[in-house]
């Protein structure tokens, strides 16, 4: 028998609670009469700020508190942006929906600059994510990068305080939360590629609990998967891991799977680029083909493999 209610466990910040909100509404849409409680929750990546995740364990920490509360009963599902989720997931757990994705370039956001070509030298910007801080130093080594940890609006905060001079975002974030004005210039593929899997919201949930699963299937967006799924087999191909930059995007056209990958070093700006298609859709496989390619170029080194 199908449960009749459901219970999100979520982050408290503000674009976790928006994301936890958006798959509530979409479960009463696909069950009509289906009841939606969230159970908000602190995890360590929310609490400790002053470090980069890449010190302090990785995006990982925002999974814990939730996963432990669907062990012990007091939540059914968890909801995260994709892009935090590790490539493998703690056993006991599964994705059973990834929504369709959101726009997944990152957003250059300033007060007085329209891009990064205009800002001057030794610029301060704002991310603490190494793949940014990799592409920066690629197109402009003359800036000064500075740590940015803490949620949109409090590093949107930072920014109008003047502690920097632009600071790098996720565009869908921006959108979601409705600060979509605040973006001067997206950042694009190819040029510019995302973190695997970013602007994808992910379902979390016990993997013993069918009844469940079979609910948020209903959310599942088949194109994304498949995409998202390219992105994630490359970056585990890679080591999985968020204290090295990788970067990754993938798209499904009239010839099949499209995946750009690409490794960086956030310290020198060095970027390593490959890509490769596959019309029979193997996901996985077009994932470890364009890993194989890269560390061909001499990723290894970079990711310390």
């Amino acid at each position: 028998m199908n449960p009749s209610i459901l219970r999100i466990a979520t982050r408290k910040s503000p674009l976790a609670l928006w994301q936890a909100e958006h798959v509530a509404a979409a479960l009463r849409v696909a069950h009509p009469g289906l009841s939606v409680d969230m159970v908000p929750m602190s995890t360590r990546g929310d609490e400790i700020l002053d470090r980069s995740l890449a010190e302090i364990g990785g995006k990982g920490l925002f999974l814990k508190e939730l996963e432990v509360a669907m062990m012990e009963g007091r939540a059914d599902l968890a909801v995260h942006s994709l892009k935090d989720v590790p490539v493998t997931l703690e056993p006991g757990f599964t994705l059973p929906a990834i929504l369709p994705r959101a726009d997944a370039a990152d957003a250059f956001v300033s007060n007085h600059y329209a891009n990064l070509a205009a800002l001057p030298q030794g610029a301060r910007v704002g991310t603490s994510s190494l793949r940014r801080q990799a592409l920066l130093r690629a197109v402009r080594p003359d800036l000064e990068l500075l740590d940015l940890r803490g949620n949109v609006g409090t590093r949107l905060g930072k920014l109008d305080a003047g502690g920097y001079d632009a600071i790098v975002l996720a565009c869908a974030g921006l959108e979601r939360l409705g600060f979509a004005a605040r973006i001067r210039t997206r950042l694009t593929p190819p040029a510019w590629l995302p973190a695997p899997g970013q602007a994808a919201i992910a379902i979390e949930a016990c993997s013993d609990n069918p009844n469940t699963l079979v609910l948020l299937a209903a959310l599942n967006d088949t194109d994304t998967r498949l995409t998202v799924t390219a992105e994630r087999a490359m970056n585990q191909a890679l080591g999985g891991s968020c204290t090295v930059p990788v970067a990754a995007w993938c798209v499904l056209g009239e010839r099949g799977l499209h995946l750009r990958g690409m490794v960086g070093d956030a310290s020198t700006g060095q970027l390593l680029h490959a890509e490769a298609t596959r019309v029979d859709d193997d996901a996985v496989v077009l994932g470890q083909q364009v890993a194989a390619a890269l560390i061909a170029q001499g990723a290894g080194e970079l990711l310390g493999l």
